[in-house]
C-alpha cells in the first residue's frame, strides 16, 4: 500500500500489459481486485476519492443474509448471501464475528412466526450456520436486553448474523489484493475510455494529487463505481439509460448506555414496514437504518430531516431511556447502488438486491446492485465473466479459502487495535518507539498517534479525513471529538507526508467542513438540499 510506487507502476507499465483495469475501489472494485490478482491476473484498480470512500463505509456494519429479504421471498439471494457470511467470518476472524439478534415481540403470534421463519433462515446457512434460533421468554429477554421496553412484552426470538467493520474490512482487502500483485490507486480519477475498432481498450486518468495524466492499455475494463456507475456508462456511451436508482440509508450513533448489551436488537416491522436495527458496535450503539429512494447522488449524502425523525421515533418505542437529538454523537447517510427497476417506482422494496452485470458491445463490464456481505461473490461472476468474454486466459477463482489480510482467530490486542489482527503488534510496536505515539487523541475516543502513522506509512491514508474517517472510525463514532482530532492528526501526517502547515491548515478545514454533515444540527431537509446534492 505505498502510493509512490502505485504511481511509478502506471508510468513504468508498456501498453496492453495491464489485464484488468478496474474502476472504483469501493467493496466490489477492491473484491474485484483481489479475486482477479489472486488469480495471477496483472490488475490495476483506479479510485478517484478514497477506498471506501462512498457507500461501503456507511454501511450498517452487519454480514448477514437479510432476514427481510426472506420475508420477502427472495430465497435465492439469502442462501447465497448466507454462504458468503460464512466465508468471510473464516477468512477475516479479525473484522467479522458472530452477533446475537433479538427480535422482541409484543403480541402471541409474532412469536411462532418469527421463530418458524427463523428456522428456515437457518436451515438456509446449512453447514455454515453462526448458531440455532430459538424463542425465549419475557424474563430472558429483559434479562439480556436491560433497556428494551417491557410494556406488553411477551418474549423474543434469539438469532445469529455476523457483524464486521466495513471501512476497515475495505483497507485489507486492498492488502490482500497487493500482497497478491495488484496495483491499487487512490485519489486518482478516470475521466475518459481509451477504444480500438470500437470496443474498450483502456483508459484515461488523472492522479488528482499531482495532475499527471495517463493513459493504461487494458484488454478488460470494469466498471465497478456503485453509485457513480453511470457516469463511466455515458463515458462509453453517451446517453445510455440509467442503470442504477440510489437508495439512501441513515444511521445514528448514540453512547452504549442506551443498549447496555452485547446483544442487538431487530425489529422486524416499523410503523411503515422498514427494519430497524439497534447493534452495539465500537463501544458505542449504531440505530439504523432507512431505505429513501433517491433522484440523485452525491459523495458526501446528507440525511435528511425525516430520516432522523423516523429512527428516533421509532427507538423510542422499544427503548425505556428515548432518545433525543442531543444524545446523537456521529450521524452518517450512505447510498446503495441498487439496479435501476424496469418500471417506474418510488419503492425501495419492489428493486432486486441481487447484483447485475453488464457487458456493453463495446466490451466494458459493469457490475452494479448486491451488497457488502456479497462482494466475494460479485468479484468472482465478475471475473468470469471477463474470462468468458475471451480477453484474459482462464484461471480459477481462489478466494473462498483466501485468507485476508491480518488474519487472526483470536485477536491479541484490546481495542482499538484488535480491528489489525495480525498487524496489532506492529502497531503496538509503532507506539513503543516513541512514548507520544502510545498517546491517545481524544478523552472520548481510543485511538492513538501511533495509528495515525500507521494509516500513513501502511495503509494510503492521504488526508485526515482518511484517517478519521475510514483508518480509525472517529467521525462515525463521535463527529465532534473528530472534529477536535483534526489539527493533531494533521501536524502527525504531515510530518510524515513532508507537508507544510498550510497544507495542515487546508486539511484541517476540508475535514471540517465534511464532519459538518456528521452532526445532527446540521442535517437538512429534502427541501433545502442544493440542486443536484
Amino acid at each position: 500500500m505505498n502510493r509512490p510506487e502505485s504511481i511509478k507502476s502506471l508510468r513504468s507499465m508498456p501498453t496492453r500489459t495491464w489485464d484488468m483495469i478496474i474502476i472504483g475501489g469501493g467493496a466490489t472494485g477492491l473484491g474485484i481486485a483481489m479475486d482477479a490478482a489472486s488469480r495471477g491476473y496483472k490488475t490495476l484498480l483506479l479510485e478517484q476519492a478514497d477506498f471506501a470512500k462512498g457507500t461501503s463505509s456507511r454501511a450498517t456494519k452487519l454480514v448477514h443474509g437479510g432476514v427481510r429479504y426472506l420475508a420477502q421471498g427472495d430465497v435465492a439471494l439469502v442462501r447465497e448471501a448466507l454462504y458468503e457470511r460464512g466465508l468471510l467470518l473464516n477468512n477475516a476472524p479479525h473484522l467479522a464475528h458472530n452477533q446475537q439478534f433479538i427480535i422482541p415481540h409484543y403480541s402471541w403470534w409474532q412469536g411462532p412466526f418469527y421463530t418458524i421463519g427463523l428456522k428456515v433462515y437457518d436451515l438456509l446457512a446449512g453447514r455454515l450456520s453462526l448458531g440455532k434460533s430459538k424463542h425465549i421468554g419475557k424474563n430472558e429477554v429483559t434479562h439480556r436486553l436491560p433497556t428494551i421496553q417491557a410494556d406488553g412484552l411477551k418474549g423474543g426470538i434469539v438469532y445469529h448474523d455476523g457483524q464486521f467493520d466495513d471501512a476497515r474490512l475495505a483497507v485489507n482487502i486492498a492488502q490482500t489484493a497487493v500482497e497478491n500483485g495488484a496495483v491499487l490507486l487512490n485519489y486518482c480519477k478516470v475521466d475518459g475510455l481509451l477504444k480500438e475498432n470500437g470496443k474498450v481498450s483502456g483508459v484515461t486518468a488523472t492522479d488528482l494529487e499531482s495532475g499527471e495524466s495517463f493513459r493504461l492499455a487494458a484488454r478488460t475494463v470494469i466498471n465497478a463505481t456503485g453509485v457513480f456507475v453511470d457516469e463511466i456508462l455515458q463515458l462509453d456511451n453517451p446517453g445510455a439509460r440509467p442503470m442504477v436508482r440510489p437508495s439512501q440509508g441513515v444511521h445514528l450513533v448514540l453512547d452504549s448506555s442506551f443498549l447496555q448489551s452485547s446483544s442487538a436488537i431487530m425489529i422486524p416491522k416499523t410503523s411503515d414496514g422498514r427494519v430497524l436495527f439497534a447493534v452495539p458496535w465500537h463501544n458505542k450503539v449504531l440505530l439504523g437504518t432507512t431505505d429513501t429512494p433517491l433522484e440523485s447522488h452525491s459523495m458526501e449524502p446528507v440525511a435528511l430531516e425525516q430520516e432522523i425523525d423516523f429512527i428516533l421515533a421509532t427507538a423510542a418505542q422499544y427503548l425505556t431511556r428515548t432518545p433525543t437529538r442531543s444524545d446523537v454523537l456521529s450521524v452518517f447517510a450512505g447510498l446503495r447502488p441498487l439496479a435501476a427497476p424496469q418500471k417506474d417506482t418510488n419503492s425501495t422494496k419492489e428493486i432486486s438486491r441481487s447484483h447485475k452485470i453488464i457487458v456493453a458491445p463495446s466490451g466494458l463490464i459493469t457490475i452494479t446492485g448486491g451488497k457488502w456481505t456479497t462482494f466475494r461473490k460479485m468479484a468472482e461472476d465478475t471475473v468470469d465473466e471477463a474470462i468468458r468474454r475471451g480477453t484474459i486466459t482462464p484461471a480459477k477463482c481462489n478466494t473462498k479459502g483466501l485468507r485476508i489480510h491480518g488474519y487472526q482467530k483470536q485477536p491479541m490486542a484490546q481495542v482499538p487495535l484488535d480491528v489489525y489482527g495480525s498487524d496489532a503488534a506492529q502497531v503496538q510496536a509503532l507506539a513503543a518507539m516513541r512514548p507520544e505515539f502510545a498517546k491517545t487523541l481524544h478523552p472520548r475516543l481510543p485511538y492513538i498517534k501511533a495509528q495515525v502513522i500507521w494509516a500513513v506509512r501502511q495503509e494510503m491514508a492521504r488526508t485526515v479525513e482518511d484517517t478519521l474517517a475510514r483508518r480509525t472510525r472517529a467521525l462515525f463514532l463521535d463527529a465532534q471529538a473528530a472534529i477536535d482530532m483534526a489539527p493533531e492528526v494533521a501536524a502527525l501526517m504531515a510530518a510524515e507526508l513532508g507537508k507544510d502547515e498550510a497544507w495542515q491548515q487546508q486539511q484541517v478545514n476540508a475535514f471540517i467542513a465534511v464532519a459538518q454533515n456528521y452532526l445532527l444540527k446540521n442535517v437538512r431537509t429534502r427541501e433545502q438540499l442544493p440542486v443536484g446534492a
